[in-house]
C-alpha cells in the first residue's frame, strides 16, 4: 500500500484496526502525511509483524 492509497483511506482502515485491535491508541494510530514509515514502524511494533505482512494485512482491510 502506497503513501497515497494510506493517505486516502487511512480513518476507514483505522476504524477497522481499533475493531480489531480495541487497546490500541489513537496515537498508535495516528497519521501525518510524510510520516508513513514511522506510522508503519508503531503498526509492525504493536502488531509483532513484519513490514510486509503490515502492509498485506492493511491491503486485506481495505478489501472488506
Amino acid at each position: 500500500m502506497d503513501s497515497l492509497d494510506l493517505k486516502g483511506r487511512w480513518n476507514v482502515l483505522k476504524g477497522k484496526i481499533k475493531q480489531q485491535y480495541a487497546d490500541w491508541t489513537d496515537d498508535d494510530l495516528l497519521y501525518v502525511e510524510g510520516k508513513e514509515e514511522e506510522l508503519y514502524g508503531r503498526l509492525q511494533k504493536k502488531s509483532g509483524k513484519t513490514r510486509e505482512e503490515v502492509q498485506s494485512w492493511l491491503r486485506e482491510l481495505d478489501k472488506d
